[in-house]
């Protein structure tokens, strides 16, 4: 089990997140895209980095826009694993 993140290395971290909020245990982000198509083609990118992380996000889908939430459903909160898959989502278009 992934060890929990104090408040002051979820400040820190999340500093360093553009376009990422700290809503209680979870990290969020919502990205807009032209249409639905282009919102599937971005879940899509998804798939392989969030398998190679073993860590999978909470995604919802409402035509143009994705919602993404992360947090360490066994571990109950925030830890390193939920801010090392922000960063590599921030940098997928």
């Amino acid at each position: 089990m992934a060890e929990l993140l104090t408040s002051e290395e979820i400040a820190l971290q999340s500093s360093t997140l553009s376009g990422w909020t700290v809503e209680g245990a979870k990290l969020r982000t919502t990205r807009k895209f032209k249409d639905f198509i282009q919102a599937i083609e971005f879940v899509n990118k998804l798939v392989a980095p969030s398998e190679s992380a073993g860590h999978h996000p909470d995604i919802e889908i409402s035509y143009n826009q994705v919602k993404i939430t992360l947090t360490t459903h066994d571990s109950g909160g925030l830890t390193q694993n939920d801010f090392h898959l922000a960063q590599i989502i921030s940098q997928i278009s």
